[in-house]
């Protein structure tokens, strides 16, 4: 696996693993723990050093997995987890970006992922309420105190990125990210190459859809968050299988998958872009990293760059609600 380097020196795999799916959003949650416990080991052995994380996942399950399954290489390995929600009885009931809360978040999260530092800490969402320059100085001294070692920002907008960032170096932003979803192009992009910060996609592979493994025909169980995302209603589906049939053909060309040629474009954007695909399963950790030996042609990558104009994209990436809390 090839090493690429996020802000402030931060080294991790090319390919990250996102490790919510292994306990909420996608339909009925794994029942057999071990089994999780073997994907996210697995990965490691397959040269993935980059795992990602959260409170609100479970909420708290997640990073108690997270945290059992990596102990024993806890060395070898960048665990990036994030505060930012009041939780309340299970659910999230808002914002909560406060400095006395992400100090409290700091130490639960520790304890739930056995370790004594946690590599990147990320704001999960700007929190209206709170000042991004008083969460950039908690993080701070979060750092100082050795309990954090790099500070994060999740679906943050140019400018919010830029105070963050005057007050404590921003290592990583992470933000929805793929050929179906462009929205950190225009302003996040160039202001993350000007700062040197780097870019962390979730949803590379479209919550699958661009994995070729979805379409009309699927049929979300409850619990699925895509039953609830304006782009996998069935008319915003259908017109966007165009896409997916495009990647297909090229995929076909070169030996690769589709959601190999979607991570591949990723990567061949900046060497400071680390996607992080999330999966239940060992086989598509292994299909996912091999998307870094995919070689994309310089014609490759500018057909996919305008293909997202050309056919064009139906339906938004997450509800009203959701849409609400992005790029404040």
């Amino acid at each position: 696996m090839h090493v690429r380097t996020l802000g402030q020196g931060l080294q991790v795999s090319a390919i990250g693993l996102g490790c919510m799916g292994m306990s909420q959003s996608y339909g009925p949650n794994p029942g057999d723990r071990a089994a999780m416990i073997g994907v996210l080991r697995g990965a490691v052995e397959r040269g993935v050093t980059f795992f990602d994380t959260a409170e609100v996942y479970g909420p708290y399950v997640n990073e108690e997995l997270v945290g059992e399954a990596l102990e024993p290489v806890r060395d070898d390995v960048v665990i990036a987890t994030k505060f930012g929600w009041h939780i309340v009885d299970g659910r999230m009931a808002g914002t909560d970006s406060r400095p006395d809360q992400i100090r409290k978040v700091a130490d639960e999260s520790l304890r739930r992922l056995r370790t004594d530092v946690i590599d990147l800490f990320y704001q999960h969402r700007v929190d209206p309420d709170v000042p991004i320059e008083d969460v950039a100085g908690t993080v701070g001294e979060l750092v100082a105190a050795g309990k954090v070692r790099h500070l994060g920002l999740s679906e943050a907008g140019a400018g919010t990125i830029r105070r963050a960032h005057a007050v404590h170096p921003v290592t990583a932003v992470q933000s929805e990210y793929s050929l179906w979803t462009r929205d950190p192009e225009p302003e996040v992009l160039p202001t993350l190459a000007e700062l040197g910060i780097g870019l962390v996609p979730f949803s590379p592979l479209g919550k699958g859809f661009l994995t070729g493994t979805v379409d009309t025909s699927t049929s979300f169980s409850d619990g699925d968050v895509r039953r609830r995302v304006p782009r996998f209603e069935a008319d915003n589906l259908a017109a966007n299988e165009a896409i997916v049939a495009h990647v297909r053909l090229l995929a076909e060309a070169r030996g690769a998958t589709p959601g190999q040629v979607a991570l591949a474009w990723l990567l061949a954007q900046q060497p400071w872009i680390v996607p992080i695909p999330g999966t239940r399963r060992i086989e598509r950790v292994e299909e996912n990293t091999g998307a870094a030996a995919v070689g994309l042609s310089a014609d490759d990558v500018a057909d996919l760059d305008s293909l997202a104009s050309r056919v064009g994209v139906a339906g938004n990436r997450y509800n009203d609600a959701g849409m609400a809390m992005v790029g404040l």
